[in-house]
């Protein structure tokens, strides 16, 4: 998300400043990939970032819009501000051509992830029990911390929509970093998958010691995953 307004439901002014860094999920992976060529990590890895603008316009898509996603699954709009997620099932779709042995999206998804850990780990979501051990694990390893949150299927009724197939937000204001997460796990389908919110550390933190702005997570954990998997 190259800038992220809220779209047609407008983010406040304040919330507004620093969007420009919604893109870091895309960058993280875009630079992972190209680390792990540099340092010769001789692994087969392909890079999806699906890039747009969340502007709001004569063309924006609207609350109540119904969307057709590539896996053909409908999508009901019902705030534009949840915009991540819908360009993110496509590209958790497209990735199903490359027959892939794991998939790990990475995303500024929510500030619920924000809310729940705080600003020294992501969160991480999959309902691969040996997949999550492993990436904590390596997060350890790695100094990219991150901490699993449930993704059980019962909060898949939380965005089952009225007049699609999936809502997206939840039915409920509580547990968005779930119902974001559980969004997604619609559409990852036929392989193994983990989804890292990592809204909780776009931005470095006082004690850690680092430039302000962006600190650069989770780049050495997709490192540490692309020469473990």
């Amino acid at each position: 998300m190259t800038f992220d307004t809220g779209g047609i439901n407008l983010k406040p002014s304040d919330a507004i400043l620093g969007m420009n860094m919604d893109m870091s999920g895309g960058a993280a992976v875009l630079h992972a990939l190209s680390l792990s060529a540099r340092l010769g990590v001789r692994k087969n890895l392909v890079a999806l970032i699906p890039a747009v603008e969340n502007m709001p316009s004569g063309s924006s898509y609207r609350p109540g819009d119904v969307l057709r996603s590539m896996s053909g699954k409908t999508i009901e709009v019902l705030n534009t501000d949840a915009e991540g997620r819908i360009i993110l099932a496509d590209a958790l779709h497209y990735a199903k051509r490359y027959h892939p042995r794991l998939v790990v999206d990475v995303a500024t998804l929510t500030g619920a992830a924000l809310v729940a850990l705080g600003e020294r780990a992501s969160a991480i979501f999959t309902r691969d029990a040996e997949l999550e051990k492993g990436i904590r694990e390596l997060g350890e390893l790695s100094g990219d911390f991150v901490w699993p949150l449930p993704l059980w299927e019962e909060y898949d009724e939380e965005i089952r929509g009225t007049f699609g197939d999936v809502a997206n937000i939840g039915r409920t204001k509580w547990g968005g970093a779930i119902t974001a997460a559980a969004f997604l796990a619609q559409f990852a389908i036929g392989y193994r998958w983990v989804h890292i919110d990592m809204a909780p550390r776009m931005t470095a933190v006082e004690g850690e010691y680092l430039a302000k702005g962006a600190a650069g997570a989770p780049v050495r954990l997709l490192l540490k995953i692309a020469e473990a998997y």
